[in-house]
């Protein structure tokens, strides 16, 4: 197998210590395996800045999506209607969510490279009674654009409303204080940003928006609120993916080590910084605008007068130590390049001179 590092979104590239926690079997109804399951619990809402008295944490199993379709399936309900704003594929996809379960939903579009507007969110809560939730990504990942969660968090709760949050690829990547802002409901998964590998989903909930879903959800494995009352005691519901969460416990542990959520996230700046400076000289410019630019993933158009493709450049790069991702906007021709994991300053480097070789190959430089 060739060996390479991940510039993706996640998954992602994992330290060797993360992958050898997988290498252990335990048994999920062992109190020493439970004991890890509330460990987690307990620093996940640290890394929130939330006290356990307001909220609590529930693990899920399965992806990210699985997490986005819980929350909001467990906590509209059949009474409810949703306020979806939507700026990439993410938002999209929790369309597709409450249309699958059947719930009253609204969708307000935002172009792919424009943050949702808070002052458009309040005109719709002031027009629109019946909206109960609101919903929205924080870092949308089709175009690297990081949405200002704060601003409509301030909105919806001057509203009245609840607020959901999908932080998938940003949570413990940029600072997020949950309940300053007005988050009910936050998501994120163990493959992002603490730098586990997929396998389960976590939500960080407000504990009394928690207890209002108690028989609400459409789904059996994915009711929030069941969840919870079976995790009480560590355990899970249903068998859970017990190497994913060694590994996960592993993960959060070498995030302290390295200096918590200040020194991750300033790490993924000074890269993401890097990438774009040094891409920028090589003649690729950026979807998004430096001010609404996300430390997690960057999207790049191809220069003009371009003659490879997305597969040629692929295959090149990735025979030499890395894997990029293609492009997700759909009105422009473009790809992608994450650089959160086990990615530092050297590896953007490295990246680069594949870059510069590449393009002497094909003539372009």
């Amino acid at each position: 197998m060739i060996n390479y590092k991940l510039l993706t979104p996640g998954p992602l590239t994992t330290t060797d210590s993360v992958k050898r926690e997988m290498m252990v079997d335990h048994c999920t109804w062992d109190n020493d395996y439970k004991s890890i399951t509330q460990k987690i619990r307990g620093e996940l809402l640290e890394l929130a800045h939330v006290s356990p008295e307001e909220y609590t944490a529930v693990l899920m199993q399965g992806s990210g999506t699985f997490g986005v379709e819980s929350a909001i399936t467990s906590s509209v309900g059949k009474d409810g209607k949703l306020l979806i704003l939507s700026n990439g594929a993410y938002g999209e996809r929790q369309e597709d969510i409450a249309k699958h379960a059947g719930l009253k939903y609204r969708i307000q579009h935002f172009h792919y490279n424009e943050v949702p507007d808070a002052a458009v969110v309040k005109q719709i809560l002031d027009e629109d009674k019946e909206i109960t939730h609101v919903s929205m990504v924080h870092s949308e990942t089709t175009s690297g654009i990081l949405n200002d969660i704060e601003a409509v968090g301030k909105v919806v709760k001057a509203a009245g409303k609840v607020y959901i949050v999908d932080a998938m690829s940003s949570f413990a990547g940029v600072e997020i204080p949950v309940a300053d802002w007005g988050i009910d409901f936050i998501i994120s998964s163990a493959n992002k940003c603490i730098q586990g590998v997929p396998g389960f989903s976590f939500i960080i909930c407000r504990l009394d928006e928690l207890k209002k879903c108690e028989g609400k959800a459409v789904s059996l494995s994915l009711d929030l609120y069941d969840q919870w009352k079976g995790m009480f005691d560590g355990k899970w519901r249903f068998t859970s993916p017990t190497h994913v969460v060694l590994a996960f416990a592993k993960a959060l542990e070498e995030m302290k080590e390295e200096g918590g959520i200040p020194a991750r996230s300033a790490r993924y700046r000074r890269t993401n910084a890097l990438l774009i400076s040094e891409m920028e000289k090589l003649g690729y410019k950026t979807y998004i605008d430096k001010a609404h630019q996300g430390p997690i993933i960057t999207t790049f158009f191809y220069p003009e007068n371009c003659n490879y493709t997305f597969k040629e450049m692929y295959e090149f790069i990735k025979a030499r130590g890395y894997a990029i991702y293609p492009g997700k906007v759909t009105e422009a021709d473009t790809f992608r390049i994450g650089n959160i994991g086990e990615i530092y300053e050297e590896d953007i480097h490295k990246l680069i001179d594949i870059y510069r070789e590449f393009l002497t190959q094909k003539g372009q430089l």
